[in-house]
């Protein structure tokens, strides 16, 4: 057994009654690398002495993809934020299809995303990979499910944000893939991954339904990654999940569900 992957986990999501610095540092003392939400949220200074390895940090504070005011304040926020990440090391910068407010919700939802919004959210991705390539730093765009955790998100799916990023088809612009969000919103997990395997940044899981560890829903992640090793994935896999119990165990289980024969 091997582990081919980097494994990493959204400090938010584990040991909520601790310091965040306290639970970077104590990822790093398990070998893994750190996600991160929002970063004004956090004393970067003792993020930086914790010595973690950032694996990626939500790219923006404010703004929209698909119209006018929300792409300016959206590269604006982006800008800022590239210089917070490129502070801590933050291997990539995440982006949505629009601002989440409280409970994930969007702050603007569109039920209906018409063919002007398709073309303005390009060209906003588009500015975002050339103002990336500036700042020498990569941004994703995440796929989000609807059914649950984000109705009326525009470019929620894996299908369209597959469609945005090919369409701008920059370096500094990739995928963070999350399995989560496409079981419930899609399903279809190993082809879709094969389809967007060219331009995966990163790929995130948990399991379905409860959003903790592997083992707790109903997912074959051992299955899934023996499909990426195959497929020739060797990237990032961040686990944004709730632990059901221990973190310790959970973290574990992510860890044995992300090893492969080789």
């Amino acid at each position: 057994m091997d582990q081919p992957f980097t494994l990493a986990a959204c400090a938010e999501m584990l040991w909520r009654d601790k310091p965040i610095e306290w639970r970077c540092a104590q990822l790093r003392e398990l070998d893994f690398h750190v996600g991160l939400w929002n970063w004004p949220e956090h004393d970067l200074a003792l993020l930086e002495k914790s010595g973690a390895t950032f694996s990626i940090m939500n790219g923006y504070l404010t703004g929209r993809l698909a119209d006018d005011e929300g792409a300016d304040e959206l590269l604006r926020s982006a800008r800022e934020t590239a210089q917070v990440g490129k502070r801590l090391g933050v291997a990539r910068l995440n982006l949505h299809g629009t601002g989440l407010g409280d409970g994930g919700l969007p702050v603007r939802p569109s039920d209906v995303v018409t063919g002007r919004m398709w073309l303005k959210a390009r060209d906003t991705l588009a500015r975002i990979a050339d103002m990336a390539e500036e700042e020498g730093v990569i941004f994703t765009l995440e796929n989000l499910n609807l059914p649950v955790d984000h109705p009326g998100t525009p470019f929620g799916r894996a299908e369209d944000t597959l469609a945005l990023v090919e369409s701008v088809n920059h370096a500094r612009l990739r995928l963070n893939l999350d399995l989560y969000h496409l079981q419930i919103g899609e399903g279809n997990l190993i082809e879709t991954c094969r389809a967007c395997l060219p331009f995966i940044g990163e790929v995130q899981v948990a399991d379905v339904p409860g959003r903790c560890e592997p083992g707790t829903g109903e997912l074959n992640f051992n299955g899934i990654a023996t499909a990426l090793f195959d497929m020739g994935y060797r990237g990032p896999v961040g686990l944004e999940a709730f632990a059901k119990g221990d973190p310790i165990k959970a973290l574990d289980s992510f860890r044995s569900a992300f090893r492969v024969k080789l």
